[in-house]
């Protein structure tokens, strides 16, 4: 049952099931067996990305696929007779029309009472890092992607979908030239994975100056630059734990992955305040999509720390300046309140996850979270409709 609102809501993390050949209907011929391909191996169709199977995704053609929020109560840390994850996720469905077509979603978002939506990839986030090193493979790979998305689902479909372009800067110029095409098409969003980048010349943080003609058109042109959850450079860590070097979506929740404190998106915020990116470019507008929200506090407590040893590098406290550029959508299980005391409710946007497992199976269901930390009816439309509709709008300098 679809929970009612006094208003309609604008979701910030929404997802597509990406259609067999998102990443092979454009891709450059020369890159064909460098990018990502289908193989039949025993039996099931994977995913060869870069030449080696790929495990990201336990089923990449995601039919059937898993029925949204089937893991709700396991994300909110409830499964008290430790039921295996197979178990948790019940039956499978095939996959609904409105996972992969734009008309059959609008007709579902109408149903949710949902305005409008950022939406983002599934397999996309976690092709990246199988990919590198090899720049121009990884390039072309996510050039292709991208007039997929354009083609099926366009990046500001109706004033109400709006796709997220996939940008890497592992090569600074071919990144810029992405952006200038997406912003051609009117994109408002684009995603991106956090963490260091891989190079030609050696890995580089993204606020490194060698990126600076990408940030200044991000900045110029207004749109708002997405972090989202993903396979990041730091998976190359986890075999010093014990575990493997890539992630599997799931399977990463039973094991220490889950424990890693390791947190690339924290880092890449850090590094961003620490080398004064939003000082150079001081009209970047950036969103944290799918990542939560404990990773905020554990920053502020660094940055606290830093402003109070070498206020010298900084032109204000950088928590400030955090506060004035990103948003953050939180997970619906999060502390809710914490975080509205740190951030303010203009700084909070919501998320549902739909329609992934892990993710609310009714969207709207997610000011129940909000009230049940007590935010007033007020505080909730703006963090459930006005944050992410203002973002959708292109701020131009």
């Amino acid at each position: 049952m679809t929970t009612q609102l006094p208003f309609q809501f604008f979701d910030c993390d929404n997802h597509y099931y990406e259609a067999l050949d998102a990443f092979t209907r454009h891709i450059d011929p020369q890159f064909k067996k460098r990018a990502i391909q289908w193989a039949q191996l025993d039996g099931r169709q994977r995913l060869l990305v870069g030449g080696r199977v790929n495990r990201f995704i336990p089923n990449p053609t995601f039919d059937p696929v898993g029925k949204p929020g089937a893991l709700d109560e396991y994300f909110r840390g409830r499964n008290p007779r430790g039921a295996d994850l197979n178990a948790l996720f019940g039956d499978l469905e095939p996959i609904p029309p409105a996972y992969r077509d734009r008309d059959a979603r609008l007709a579902l978002m109408d149903e949710q009472g949902m305005a409008g939506c950022i939406l983002l990839p599934t397999l996309g986030v976690g092709m990246e890092q199988a990919l590198l090193p090899d720049l121009d493979a990884t390039v072309a790979t996510f050039r292709a992607f991208n007039r997929w998305m354009d083609d099926d689902w366009g990046f500001a479909y109706q004033e109400r979908i709006f796709a997220t372009p996939y940008i890497t800067l592992c090569k600074p110029d071919d990144a810029v030239r992405e952006l200038e095409w997406a912003l051609d098409r009117d994109a408002r969003f684009i995603v991106m994975i956090p963490g260091p980048i891989t190079t030609a010349v050696g890995m580089r943080p993204p606020g490194d100056p060698m990126f600076d003609d990408f940030w200044r058109l991000a900045n110029d042109s207004g749109i708002t630059v997405c972090y989202h959850s993903g396979e990041t450079y730091y998976s190359k860590f986890m075999p010093a734990w014990g575990e493997s070097d890539y992630m599997m979506s799931f399977q990463a929740l039973l094991g220490f992955r889950s424990l890693f404190s390791g947190n690339a998106l924290q880092d890449t915020f850090a590094n961003h305040l620490h080398n004064g990116l939003f000082l150079r470019f001081p009209n970047l507008r950036m969103a944290s999509i799918e990542s939560g929200s404990d990773w905020v506090f554990h920053l502020f407590e660094k940055l606290t720390k830093s402003y109070g040893q070498i206020p010298q590098i900084y032109q204000e406290d950088p928590r400030e300046t955090f506060k004035r550029h990103v948003w953050v959508s939180p997970f619906y299980e999060d502390e809710l309140a914490s975080l509205l005391k740190l951030l303010g409710d203009t700084q909070v946007i919501m998320g549902s996850d739909y329609p992934h497992v892990e993710g609310l199976a009714d969207p709207a269901s997610y000011i129940k979270d909000l009230e049940n930390f007590d935010y007033t009816p007020e505080q909730c439309r703006t963090v459930m409709r006005d944050n992410g509709l203002q973002l959708s709008i292109r701020r131009p300098v």
